[in-house]
This record gives structure tokens, C-alpha cells and sequence, in this order.
């Protein structure tokens, strides 16, 4: 009898666990049950993270923090995409270019850079020698002379709209925070916002200041949720994916 009891008693654990385990899995966010490698390269991870968005991911060498994966976003609608920070270095950009024009078969309608740091503009040089439009805050045009890295050729203040296909892309300097210039970006068609570097992951430290307004910087990310209200997504400048939790985080982190 007991050991009866404590068969039945086991088969009933292995199927709450199972069923369990079930629930959580299905309780994650629609984002990453979407997420999918679709390219690979030393140089370059690209991951489609929604119907119609890809995070890039490229490699910036530091003396600080080592060999840091930096993050972009790639957005497409009618076989035509605008593209959130370059890779960090002319190699990657190569590799981004080809596979949106390849494999996803679309025109490349501009690059923007989100800052002046060289892991949104250390590509640059190779998207303006395909012809491709790059735009940047005119503070970031400013810094990027200032430094002597490549410059965006077109210039914008507060904000700006650019449209690919039928749909809209919305690009916003809320303030300061990583950077005097720093930028962000939002697609409505996925309920994306492309944070850059003035968002941080989930248990991310505060990284490099070197540039940074702290005091700013979190009434800055307080300004970006109430922007977009209605995103779903937030893509980090580093680090992985997620959603509005990313932004009360970066609150947080830099309330003084």
C-alpha cells in the first residue's frame, strides 16, 4: 500500500512539474518564442526578434570591459529597411548590407546612429560607400567631428520621421543620459523601441560614464515610457532583449 501511495504520489509531481513547466514556458513574452538566429558569423549575429525586426549584434574590443556585444535593429516593411546603429567596424557592416539585401531581399532606406560612440558609427564608412542615407541628432554630428570618427551625412534637432513601405519609423532625442545626443527609435508595426546605449539590460551595471549625464538620466527614460506607451519590445544598447521592464530598470538604476 505505501508503496502504491508512493508511486501515485510520484506520477502526480512528475505531471505538476511537467504541466508546471508548461505554463512558464507559455507565460513568456511572445518575443522569445519568436527569437531566432538567422545569421552567424565571428564577426556578426543578426536575431529576428519580431515579424518585421532583427536585432544585430557586432563586437567592440575595450580596455575596460573587454570584448563587448553591441546591439542594432534592423526594421522592414515592403522590402524596404532602416537600420538602428551600425555594426561596430566596416567587416560587419559589409555582412549586415549583403544579408538584408540577399536574404531579406530589401533596400537599406537609411542608417541612423543613435550616439557618437564608435559602437553605433564604427560601420558607418561602409554603408556611405554603398550610397546609403545616415542620419544622426546634430549633436551627434557635432561630437563625431569633435572625435574624428565618421559623421552622418543628414542631420535632425528633436525628432524626425522616416517611412519605409507603408509604415513609419520615429526617431526622438528625449535628453540626456548615456550621452549629451543620445537618441531613440521606434517602429509601431512591431511595438518596438530601439533604446541604444541609454537603455540597459535587465541586471546590467551602469557601464561606461565617461560621456554620461547621471543626473539626467533617469527623468530622460522616464520621458521615453511615456512617449511609447504602447511598446511591447525594448532592444538595449547591449545586452538582450525585453520589454517596458528594461526601461523602469534604467530608471532605477540611476535615480539619485
Amino acid at each position: 500500500m505505501k508503496r502504491h501511495l508512493v508511486k501515485s504520489a510520484t506520477f502526480i509531481w512528475v505531471i505538476y512539474f511537467a504541466f508546471g513547466l508548461h505554463v512558464q514556458l507559455f507565460a513568456q513574452s511572445p518575443m522569445e518564442h519568436t527569437s531566432k538566429d538567422v545569421y552567424r558569423s565571428k564577426e556578426l549575429l543578426i536575431i529576428q526578434i519580431a515579424p518585421n525586426s532583427y536585432q544585430h549584434i557586432s563586437y567592440l574590443q575595450t580596455n575596460d570591459f573587454g570584448n563587448v556585444p553591441c546591439n542594432g535593429l534592423v526594421v522592414r516593411d515592403k522590402n524596404e529597411v532602416i537600420i538602428f546603429d551600425t555594426p561596430t567596424n566596416d567587416k560587419a557592416a559589409e555582412e549586415l548590407i549583403l544579408w538584408i539585401e540577399n536574404k531579406l531581399g530589401s533596400k537599406i532606406k537609411a542608417i541612423i546612429s543613435t550616439h557618437f560612440h564608435n559602437d553605433c558609427l564604427g560601420g558607418l564608412n561602409s554603408f556611405m560607400k554603398h550610397g546609403i542615407p545616415s542620419y544622426g541628432n546634430a549633436k551627434t554630428i557635432a561630437l563625431a567631428r569633435e572625435t574624428g570618427v565618421a559623421v552622418p551625412q543628414n542631420s535632425f534637432d528633436r525628432s524626425m520621421k522616416l517611412r519605409i513601405g507603408k509604415q513609419q519609423v520615429v526617431v526622438v532625442y528625449p535628453g540626456e543620459g548615456h550621452t549629451r545626443d543620445n537618441v531613440v527609435g521606434y517602429f509601431e508595426k512591431d511595438k518596438i523601441l530601439f533604446g541604444g546605449c541609454l537603455i540597459k539590460e535587465l541586471g546590467a551595471n551602469k557601464g561606461y560614464l565617461g560621456d554620461a549625464n547621471i543626473k539626467e538620466w533617469s527623468a530622460t527614460v522616464d520621458k521615453v515610457k511615456k512617449m511609447f506607451p504602447g511598446l511591447k519590445i525594448v532592444v538595449p544598447g547591449h545586452g538582450s532583449a525585453g520589454d517596458k521592464k528594461l526601461l523602469d530598470y534604467t530608471i532605477d538604476l540611476f535615480k539619485q
